[in-house]
């Protein structure tokens, strides 16, 4: 027997319990997938917009860094563009730094925005894993009852086993999807820190600016 029909095997002997847990593991990788893209082409979006957009900002040249910030989609730029607005009509830092806070308050939900469904999936998958097998046991303890002493211990250990094999797919489908939860939240918080880290920076160059203009 090839490893697709010992697959497939596993699968049909598991029961009506493996085709849930398929779809919620199904769903999971699809909503990680899709958060992964999403990330990294912010992610790459802002490295591109930030390495252009610093040196003017140390150059002092804040009407352009406005107009750049004002024509680009990337979140950074969202984030800098309310900083750089009220840059151009009050000299506190702290309103400054308020506005971008404001900002960065709009943007994080963005970023973490249907993570946290990876996880509810995955531990999803391993209850419903633990219900089919449970399910399963009861049929198999009602299948034996009857049955002739002699066949029960061979007929209880089949049941058995093919009772697990819910618990052991939804395992399957929950590991991945953890790994995946913990590995989107860390690109998240990277990218949040980045962001956390251009408007320090933003800031102490407006800052410094204002400083030597006086």
């Amino acid at each position: 027997m090839g490893v697709i029909d010992k697959v497939v095997s596993f699968f049909v002997d598991g029961g009506f319990w493996m085709y849930p847990i398929l779809i919620v593991g199904t769903i999971g990788v699809a909503i990680g997938i899709e958060r992964f893209i999403k990330l990294s082409i912010v992610e790459r979006a802002n490295r591109k917009v930030w390495n252009a957009l610093h040196p003017v900002l140390v150059a002092g040249d804040f009407d352009t860094a406005r107009e750049m910030t004002a024509n680009d989609d990337s979140t950074v730029s969202k984030l800098l563009e309310v900083g750089l607005e009220r840059q151009g009509t009050v000299r506190r830092r702290e309103d400054i730094e308020i506005a971008m806070e404001e900002g960065m308050m709009e943007i994080i939900p963005q970023l973490e925005k249907r993570i946290s469904y990876i996880a509810l999936y995955a531990n999803l998958s391993t209850l419903l894993g633990l219900l089919g097998t449970i399910i399963g046991l009861i049929a198999a303890f009602n299948a034996v009852a009857n049955a002739n002493p002699a066949e029960k211990a061979d007929l209880l250990s089949a049941s058995i086993s093919v009772a697990m094999n819910t618990t052991a797919f939804g395992l399957i489908a929950a590991i991945p999807l953890l790994i995946v939860h913990s590995f989107l939240n860390s690109k998240a918080g990277s990218i949040v820190d980045s962001l956390e880290m251009a408007s320090v920076k933003t800031l102490n160059v407006i800052a410094g600016n204002a400083r030597r203009g006086q």
